[in-house]
């Protein structure tokens, strides 16, 4: 039996010592997953996905390929199981000082050598965008400011301070980050296109869905979303996260039941 991509066992998270926001979840994830998370608002979906992404401090087991955290490297571990904020804005200076900084640009030299390889719109060679774990940018479709552009964002919004920057125009940039890192093999998506209207949150939805399958280094999305609609369009997997009572899988005609939709 192959390795899962991602392997939670009995994993717990606590506001105080006697006071679990979950306990005892155990789950799987594997290659060309879109796993839905669904559940109520202060449910602790979001806790969750941090500790996936070794955020927070928590009990219990997180595996990748069959290997903790520690055996990666923090660092490393958090670019292959990468969570995507819902709001972008509290990201310290602009996209632009993100991308490399998540890239791994540490001198001056290298900015010197990546500002003389960008191209129109801003484009950067995918091989100088690579850090000592081997995380680098990969090539088109996936490259970052080409998908920034395909979502309708100026070039200008690179260079933008994120606080400075609409919800939609966080969300997007972020996005496209995360699409465009190659390394990362787990999405953690905390309502993607929250701030987005329908026409842009298809397009973004097509895009991230095909990661896995398109050649991306990307191998399976966790995507926490309120919309049903949405979740279903997406879903290849539904979790449903009930404080006291565990995480609930379901296919999707159950799902559509237990969420008040059309079978």
């Amino acid at each position: 039996m192959a390795t899962p991509l991602l392997s939670i066992k009995n994993l717990s998270v606590y506001k105080s010592k006697n006071d679990p926001i979950f306990s005892d979840i155990s789950f799987e994830v594997n290659e060309g997953d879109v796993l839905v998370l669904q559940g109520r608002s202060g449910g602790g979906k979001t806790t969750l996905m941090k500790a996936l992404a070794h955020m927070n401090v928590y009990q219990g087991e997180v595996l990748l390929r069959g290997q903790p955290p520690s055996k990666y490297g923090i660092p490393t571990y958090r670019t292959r199981v990468l969570y995507v904020p819902q709001r972008p804005s509290l990201l310290p200076a602009n996209p632009r000082h993100f991308l490399h900084t998540i890239n791994g640009f540490a001198s001056r030299k290298q900015h010197k050598d990546a500002a003389k390889t960008t191209t129109e719109y801003g484009a950067v060679s995918p091989q100088h965008f690579v850090d000592e774990s081997g995380v680098q940018l990969g090539a088109d479709p996936h490259d970052p400011f080409a998908l920034a552009k395909q979502w309708g964002l100026e070039e200008a919004v690179w260079d933008r301070d994120w606080s400075n920057l609409s919800g939609g125009e966080a969300q997007r940039v972020l996005l496209a980050i995360a699409a465009g890192l190659k390394g990362t093999e787990v999405l953690l998506l905390d309502e993607p296109t929250s701030a987005l209207d329908s026409e842009t949150s298809s397009e973004v939805e097509k895009t991230l869905t095909n990661l896995p399958k398109s050649g991306s280094t990307i191998k399976a999305i966790v995507w926490i979303t309120h919309s049903h609609e949405q979740g279903e369009r997406v879903g290849t997997r539904w979790l449903n996260l009930n404080p006291g009572h565990g995480l609930e899988e379901s296919d999707s005609t159950a799902y559509h039941t237990q969420n008040g939709s059309a079978v």
